[in-house]
């Protein structure tokens, strides 16, 4: 003991305290940004973009449709199928496929060449998603592995408080077509920042089996599923048309400022999370759904009302901003020694339902008008709320363990 308390305190701060490779984690963070805001930006420039292409709104919202489904069928068979490559030459190419595909956005006045690019940006996703978190604890310190991974997901709510609103206001005051170019111009900048800065990783020899339909089996698994999959439905129903509904209700212009408060919001509530979940996944995946039902409520009663427009989506941000963290923490109790095959369909799951949304919400468009889209997000959160509630045992226990 005596030779331990003489150890001079700033040598072991100095030399023996692990550091974070901060360079590395933010250019992966900002993989993680492009990916969403791919992923995302037609929403908040869908009236223009729909006017540029000649087609109606709801042909519009589905480019985020195709680039889901884009994601949702490579995300498995790409891991597999890829799983020898080395992780670097990897995420450079899903990197490059963001590049191209929203190159061709950004030229193109055709909708079918559009829609093989959101596809490409898709299959894109779903080569860095597969990758960002794997990367993120293998560049850091063993101690610091969770760490590292918050600050690469962190590129998430960036995407959605910052990027989003500027990419609308940028849309309005220039033109849908230049949000895409400073995307494409943004992607060769992070192809020459991976290249000099984030280390290199070999592939696994002979790659790997993801068991499916076991994994489906284990205990909670399926309701972790299952709460993805209308959850997720809900809230893109709601987000991909968000720009119509606002218009539908008389508020034209306020597009980017409502995405704005969600955004910040959203990041709260993803920080709040961070520090809350180990104690209170179940009680935070309630208060989640709750609030975003409240917000959809507030939508639907009083849509032409500019001043609760506003208190809305920072409820709805507030709600939604910390799920992904929470179902992906929740799928990995559940799923225990299955945890990366429970992952990996998460993440299909959640493709399937962004694809889905688009679709969903087409035909409620046609069908119905704007106005139906929260009362919507209000029927598929009762059955999300009561599932949650249920699955006390498994999949959304009081406390969880901690996965960094």
């Amino acid at each position: 003991m005596a030779n331990r308390i003489q150890i001079p305190r700033s040598e072991t701060t100095t030399k023996d305290a692990p550091r974070l490779p901060v360079p590395s984690l933010l250019a992966l963070t900002t993989a993680a940004f492009i990916t969403v805001l791919t992923e995302a930006l037609p929403a908040g420039v869908l009236p223009g973009m729909s006017a540029g292409l000649g087609v109606s709104e709801s042909a519009t919202g589905q480019l985020v449709t195709v680039y889901a489904i884009g994601t949702a069928v490579s995300a498995i068979p790409l891991s597999v199928a890829t799983a020898g490559w080395r992780r670097k030459r990897l995420l450079l190419a899903g990197v490059a496929g963001f590049a191209v595909a929203n190159t061709v956005t950004a030229a193109s006045l055709s909708y079918p060449l559009t829609l093989v690019a959101r596809f490409i940006a898709g299959v894109a996703a779903g080569v860095v998603w597969a990758l960002l978190a794997g990367y993120a604890r293998r560049v850091a310190p063993e101690s610091l592995q969770g760490k590292s991974i918050a600050i690469v997901m962190a590129g998430i709510p960036l995407a959605l408080s910052l990027g989003i609103p500027l990419g609308t206001f940028l849309g309005d005051a220039v033109g849908w077509q230049v949000t895409f170019a400073v995307m494409s111009v943004l992607a060769v900048v992070l192809l020459a920042w991976i290249s000099l800065v984030v280390p290199d990783f070999p592939g696994q020899s002979g790659g790997g089996r993801i068991q499916l339909a076991a994994t489906a089996r284990v205990p909670g698994v399926g309701a972790v599923l299952f709460v993805t999959l209308v959850f997720v439905l809900a809230h893109t129903i709601l987000y991909t048309y968000i720009a119509t509904f606002l218009d539908g209700a008389g508020l034209h212009g306020m597009v980017g400022a409502v995405l704005l408060v969600f955004g910040i919001a959203s990041m709260l509530s993803i920080w709040f999370t961070g520090a809350h979940i180990d104690r209170r996944l179940r009680g935070l995946t309630i208060a989640g759904t709750i609030l975003v039902a409240i917000a959809a409520a507030m939508l639907a009663a009083q849509v032409h009302n500019a001043v609760l427009i506003y208190p809305a989506a920072a409820l709805w941000g507030l709600g939604w901003g910390g799920v992904p963290t929470l179902l992906q923490t929740a799928v990995a109790i559940a799923g225990g020694d299955a945890a990366d095959a429970a992952q990996a369909m998460l993440v299909t799951l959640w493709n399937v339902a962004m694809a889905g949304g688009g679709v969903v919400g087409g035909v409620l468009l046609t069908l119905f008008g704007s106005m139906a889209f929260p009362w919507t997000v209000l029927v598929l959160l009762a059955p999300t709320l009561l599932v949650v509630l249920g699955a006390r045992g498994h999949a959304f226990p009081a406390r969880s363990k901690d996965y960094a």
